[in-house]
Formats: C-alpha cells, structure tokens, sequence
C-alpha cells in the first residue's frame, strides 16, 4: 500500500470522524432528555400526559430512522412551503433531532422499568419523611434508579454511535460519508478504507464502553 495515498485520504476520514463524534455527543444528550421526558411522562398520574408519552413514544419507535431523517431533511421543507413558509434544516441539526428523538424515545422505556423496579417500600419511607412527590422522585427514586440504567443506556449509546452513519444519507459528512467518498477517488483501495472505518468504530464503542464501565463502578461503589 502506497503510504503517500493513505497521506492523502486520512484527513478526511479523520474530519469525518469528528463529525460522527460530535453527532454521537449531541444526539446522546437530546436522548437522554427525551428518554427522561417521556419515561416520567409514562408513570404521571395525569391521564393525557400518560397517553400523549405513549403515543409520541410508540409513533418514534414504530418508524425508521432513515424516513425520520428524510422526512425532516427533504419532505418537512416542501410541505412547509405550502403554508408559505421557507425552512431549510441544517443536515447536523436533522440529523442530532432524528436520532435524539428516536433513540430517546427507546430509552424512555429504560427510565420508565428502573423506576419502576425500585421497591415501594422507598417511597413509602419518603412519605414518611414528609417529603414531596418531587423530593421523593429526585432523592429517593431517581438515584436508585439510575444504577439500573446506567447498563442498558450504556447499551443504547453503542447503538446510537452505529446509527450516526445514517446521517451520510443527508449529505452530512460524518465517517461513513467520507469513507464513501474516498472510495469512489481510491477504489482499489476500497478495502483499506473500509478496513479503517471499521477500527474507527470499535475504538469508538469500546471507549464509550470502557467509560460506562468505569462510571457504573463508580456509581454503585458503597451501594451494594
């Protein structure tokens, strides 16, 4: 392998790299706002907040990811001109909107079962405390449930970091964006490229893995 072409083809793979983690990032934060929302918006007590949880949450979960990125990225403009109104997503906002929402809608039922999982007798002991719904919720519910879903969330970012490529399919350049291009300029070179691709990727999830690993011991250290 000619190491002057490989020279001339990873900076573009590293920008793109850079795009798929900045992507991955602020996806994962609008996730886990969603999730939150919409798992505390499952166990209220007021009826139409439970349904409207449930419906918004089975709609995201019930349709792909790609006709989600589609729908914002080239269907949302034309029909909102015919209310005579110009809107143009930007590509890395679509796609951090699609994959927050979608992702955070199945994570919604991570927030929604760990709750549900801490005994009741922990609420009980709040009431017994005098504290409020909230303080009870904040201090007693939330912080007991957050070990459970550190491990399936951990899960969830992995497969978050896979769908980011799925943003290339809006002409965002992300890794697999410029990995894509890169082949068509270098061909016979297709399967270093991919090959690299593929490293890129596991280093990424493993460090994300790694770092939840390392966040979850730290969480649970004293608790067990």
């Amino acid at each position: 392998m000619d190491t002057i072409s490989i020279d001339k083809y990873l900076p573009d793979i590293l920008r793109g790299t850079w795009v798929t983690v900045e992507v991955t990032i602020l996806s994962a934060i609008l996730a886990f706002i969603v999730a939150f929302v919409f798992g505390l918006g499952r166990l209220s007590n007021v009826s139409i907040i439970r349904w409207i949880s449930y419906i918004c949450v089975e709609f995201i979960r019930g349709t792909s990811l790609l006709v989600q990125l589609f729908w914002l990225y080239y269907v949302l403009p034309i029909v909102l001109k015919q209310f005579n109104i110009d809107l143009q997503l930007d590509a890395l906002f679509t796609g951090v909107l699609a994959i927050g929402l979608n992702y955070g809608a199945y994570g919604s039922e991570i927030v929604r079962s760990s709750i549900k999982a801490v005994p009741g007798g922990q609420r009980e002991a709040g009431i017994a405390l005098n504290f409020s719904p909230l303080q009870i919720m904040m201090r007693i519910i939330i912080p007991q449930a957050l070990m459970r879903m550190i491990p399936p969330f951990g899960n969830l970012l992995i497969e978050l970091l896979k769908g980011t490529s799925l943003v290339s399919f809006i002409t965002l350049a992300d890794l697999t964006y410029e990995a894509k291009n890169l082949r068509n300029f270098y061909y016979s070179e297709s399967d270093f490229i991919f090959l690299i691709l593929l490293v890129i990727y596991f280093v990424l999830a493993y460090s994300m893995t790694f770092a939840i690993r390392k966040l979850e011991r730290r969480i649970t250290a004293g608790r067990m």
